[in-house]
């Protein structure tokens, strides 16, 4: 908001706003749309930059669409809707509404019982075997705290852990690695990767113990695995060698899902897999997810989106306040009783 006034301040014909509302929550977006009707005049005007697509109805008059640095097309914006906007950015038709297909989950790989932070209180869950299950709540419910006390980067004062079955003490983020639990942070460029390194050694990071041999790298196998996900991941790259700050942030995004796959991990946490990046990044993630959870890994997805959340999960739990107040099959779920559950306006139900 600090950024927003500073920019507002200056006696600007034109504004450029780039993601303006990325960390910004509801009261706060609806604060900047205001300022930035105010500042719209017969002689000033705003260029907004945004993946979010609900917002552009709110704000926009006219917009323009761009695909690989090339025009993809110009619409006025009462002209259009969502699906002709998404179909111009990826260049073909996606059904945006389109949920999971059912499963059948398999055995419990990780069960989470009665962890407590400061911020969590009791929190229980199971995620089993071939499922994605999603965590839906809005800023401040506790989900990504959640996930940092399971692999260990907060303490928890209260609760225990089960992965396949044997009952874990996990200290670090590195020890839930070795134990077969990867976490991709929301913070991206901060804790997903490290932008000032390659796509080779981000990659190859958490699994680099399978490349030393004595005191030597052996860097040559690295690269091959990291070619070889760089291809199956689709990571646009010039090469492996190339820094990740320069890459687009979705393929950043793949980066950080490259390095986990190579780990093999049994559980993937991913929190806020698919913020800031284009919508066909968006499928392409959406389709891994399906791919992880028909090999048979458990698969955690947490997303401020309720569509998104919607799109990928096979079962929905809800936070509210450090509480799940609800785990909702994608079948019975909807924006609104989810809505509802986030803010606390129906009562909690069992977990399991």
């Amino acid at each position: 908001m600090v950024e927003i006034a500073k920019a507002l301040s200056y006696d600007a014909r034109v504004l450029i706003m780039d993601e303006p509302t990325a960390a910004l929550n509801d009261a706060e977006v609806e604060t900047l749309f205001s300022l930035i009707r105010r500042f719209v005049s017969p002689t000033t005007g705003v260029i907004y930059i945004s993946h979010r697509m609900q917002e552009l109805p709110q704000i926009a008059q006219q917009v323009t669409v761009l695909r690989d640095g090339a025009n993809a097309g110009d619409r006025a914006m009462a002209d259009t809707d969502d699906r002709e906007i998404i179909s111009l950015m990826v260049g073909r038709t996606i059904a945006v509404e389109q949920r999971p297909q059912p499963a059948v989950p398999g055995d419990v790989v990780l069960s989470v019982n009665d962890v407590t932070t400061p911020l969590l209180k009791s929190v229980s869950f199971d995620a089993h075997k071939g499922e994605i299950l999603g965590f839906a709540g809005l800023m401040g419910a506790g989900r990504t705290e959640l996930a940092r006390a399971i692999i260990g980067a907060d303490p928890a004062s209260v609760g225990s852990i089960r992965l396949n079955g044997k009952s874990v003490k996990i200290s670090s983020p590195a020890q839930a690695a070795r134990l077969g639990i990867g976490y991709l942070s929301e913070d991206r460029k901060k804790l997903g990767v490290l932008v000032d390194r390659d796509v080779r050694e981000n990659i190859a990071l958490p699994s680099l113990a399978n490349f030393i041999r004595g005191l030597v790298v052996n860097t040559a196998a690295m690269d091959k695995a990291a070619r070889d996900y760089v291809i199956s991941l689709r990571i646009k790259t010039p090469s492996t060698t190339q820094e990740v700050r320069n890459l687009s942030g979705g393929n950043q995004q793949k980066v950080g899902i490259a390095k986990w796959l190579l780990r093999d991990c049994d559980v993937l946490i991913f929190d806020e897999p698919t913020r800031g990046i284009d919508v066909g990044a968006k499928e392409e993630i959406y389709g891994l997810l399906n791919q992880l959870a028909a090999q048979g890994k458990a698969i955690i997805v947490i997303s401020s989106d309720l569509p998104e959340v919607l799109r990928v999960s096979h079962r929905v739990a809800v936070m509210s306040e450090g509480r799940i107040t609800a785990v909702i099959r994608n079948d019975e779920a909807t924006q609104e009783n989810l809505m509802e559950y986030a803010t606390g306006t129906v009562g909690s139900v069992d977990y399991k």
